[in-house]
């Protein structure tokens, strides 16, 4: 699990200029390869520091530390994917073809319900594709705890994923008017990829994204300045999950890419990272400041340039 977090931390470092140049959905601010390789990043550094040798354990603090550094809509549903990924794998210290689909598909739940409003050719999709995946091949591997079942249903898993990535461009009315996959689509692709790779010793797949539309290093940056516009709002609080539930509420009306998730138990609720895209900041942190006391609050302009540039943060 360390060496996945390390190779998918190298490959979206590498890849993180071609996926900004395709990100247009669900605003067109060219920052999902930085958002998804610095929260990468972050759980990468966790997990190294960790001296689990649970595998569950081992994801849950990279999980929260990947949570606690969340970057945009893809860094933030990284951590969610992360966190339960951990959740069926507490208690083992080997990763099998079982414990991989039961993984996938607790994340693929998680992730989808962390959304207000998910929306099909995402990086949503691609999930639910590498889970269906694996369950698939994990079925036809029935009690079989060997390394070769498992190669079988990570590689399976990979290539499914891969299918649905593709898919994007037809499920998304904007991506199918640029000739180009899904950005966030991509970057899950590959962190799927060096969790393969990391597995089983073998190397990362650079052909996997031969032919992908608008990924090729010729094609020029997609999204255009002045088509992103609002704000993005993050930050970490303490509610109870009746108090979550109307923070999102409200959210959603005054908003859109609402994502709420639990990082970890605290007394009378839990820890929530909350997300939000919304035309001007002040109403959504009011809220926010009504709901509770929030820390590392950070707003960010959607605006194409700078890339990431915050507004402001706390």
């Amino acid at each position: 699990m360390k060496r996945w977090l390390s190779k998918a931390e190298e490959s979206l470092g590498n890849h993180s200029d071609r996926l900004n140049a395709i990100n247009i959905f669900p605003v067109a601010d060219g920052d999902t390869g930085t958002n998804l390789y610095l929260t990468v990043r972050s759980a990468a550094r966790a997990a190294h520091d960790a001296d689990a040798v649970d595998l569950g354990e081992l994801l849950t603090v990279a999980g929260r530390a990947a949570m606690e550094e969340a970057l945009g809509n893809s860094g933030t549903l990284f951590a969610v994917f992360l966190s339960a990924l951990a959740e069926p794998l507490h208690g083992t210290t080997r990763l099998t073809s079982a414990l991989l689909a039961s993984a996938l598909h607790r994340a693929q739940i998680r992730s989808w319900s962390a959304l207000s409003d998910p929306v099909p050719g995402t990086m949503l999709s691609v999930l639910e594709a590498s889970a269906r995946g694996a369950a698939e091949a994990a079925s036809g591997h029935d009690g079989d705890d060997s390394n070769q079942a498992l190669a079988v249903t990570l590689r399976a898993t990979v290539q499914t994923a891969l299918r649905a990535v593709v898919a994007t461009e037809s499920q998304l009315g904007v991506l199918a008017e640029a000739n180009v996959v899904d950005s966030g689509g991509v970057g899950f692709l590959l962190i799927l990829d060096a969790l393969r790779a990391a597995a089983l010793g073998e190397e990362l797949q650079d052909e996997l994204l031969d032919g992908l539309h608008g990924y090729d290093i010729q094609a020029p940056h997609i999204h255009r300045g002045g088509d992103a516009d609002g704000v993005e709002v993050m930050c970490t609080i303490n509610l109870s999950p009746l108090a979550a539930a109307t923070l999102r509420l409200h959210l959603d009306e005054i908003g859109d890419s609402v994502i709420m998730s639990a990082v970890s138990p605290v007394e009378d609720g839990y820890r929530w990272r909350v997300h939000v895209h919304v035309p001007d900041a002040a109403p959504a942190l009011a809220l926010i400041h009504e709901a509770g006391t929030p820390v590392s609050i950070a707003v960010t302009q959607l605006a194409v340039s700078p890339v990431g540039a915050e507004a402001g943060e706390s």
